[in-house]
């Protein structure tokens, strides 16, 4: 009589996968809605024009946007144009009917001055920034003002200005106030959202590897596993994979600064003992004499 064969072994359902796969797909809409919603507002942030100003039919509009912002050299690059209107301004507003000169704020690194009749052109200036420290990386904020004073033909005139940003790697506020036929603004710089946010990840992924590497260390060093070459080279690989990824920060902030102190040198310094130590136990045990075997 032939043996009974055994029953078949129910195959595995699919469903045993749901209950991760569901909250991960939750996790992954609700990380693409929240960075959706962080660039749009961004995005509407830097199309944002902040004006401030005489709106008299003739008068002299500055359009000013910033290019980008220096840090290192505590100034911003600004991009100026110059439009006058109404009766100062000829050629649709391309070219002034007499000599025109704008005398800026002392943050200003000069001023300007057009020839009449002649084609305006668009001018870079310098402005110098005041407060924060780019060793306070990624936390820094600066402070300046812009300030314009149109003279047509020696005579003042109203003017207008018109202020944007093009610098996504920074937020900057504008506090607007003028007096006199001269437009007056305050601004505020701060790192940008994103910047903020990637450079706080970046923290969080030094420490996270240092203490994955501190792990392995403790596990190798405990267990007399030797030199363990495969362990090593993850080891040093991490090392120098952290300084190259450091180097990565958008801004590209000098050593020393908050991005470092906080996390890269000590996450480095973690690695490095963790190296060490396991080369040096594992050398130890190497060199150890093998034990007699007892009978």
């Amino acid at each position: 009589m032939a043996a009974p064969s055994d029953p078949p072994r129910p195959r595995r359902s699919g469903t045993s996968l749901r209950p991760v796969l569901v909250p991960l797909a939750v996790l992954m809409v609700v990380a693409m809605a929240v960075g959706s919603w962080l660039q749009f507002s961004e995005r509407q942030a830097g199309d944002t024009v902040h004006t401030v100003g005489s709106a008299a039919a003739d008068r002299v509009d500055v359009e000013a946007n910033v290019q980008y912002v220096n840090a290192a050299a505590r100034e911003l690059v600004l991009r100026i144009r110059v439009s006058p209107r109404g009766a100062l301004g000829e050629e649709e507003g391309n070219a002034p009917v007499a000599d025109l000169s704008l005398e800026t704020s002392t943050a200003t690194l000069g001023d300007l001055a057009f020839k009449a009749h002649e084609r305006l052109t668009t001018r870079d200036v310098k402005v110098a920034l005041t407060g924060g420290s780019i060793s306070d990386y990624p936390f820094d904020t600066y402070d300046t003002d812009l300030g314009f004073r149109a003279l047509l033909g020696g005579e003042q005139v109203p003017v207008r200005l018109l202020f944007s940003n093009n610098d996504t790697l920074f937020s900057i506020s504008a506090t607007s106030s003028s007096a006199q036929q001269v437009a007056v603004m305050d601004l505020g710089l701060d790192r940008s959202a994103s910047l903020l946010l990637f450079a706080c990840f970046m923290m969080v992924v030094m420490w996270a590897l240092a203490a994955s590497v501190l792990i392995g260390s403790w596990y190798l060093v405990t267990r007399d596993q030797g030199l363990v070459w495969p362990a090593l080279s993850w080891m040093a690989a991490t090392l120098f994979a952290l300084a190259a990824f450091r180097n990565t920060a958008p801004g590209s902030p000098p050593i020393g600064c908050v991005l470092d102190w906080f996390a890269f040198l000590w996450a480095e310094t973690v690695i490095a003992l963790c190296l060490i130590a396991v080369v040096v136990t594992g050398v130890r045990t190497a060199l150890r004499p093998d034990e007699p075997s007892t009978a």
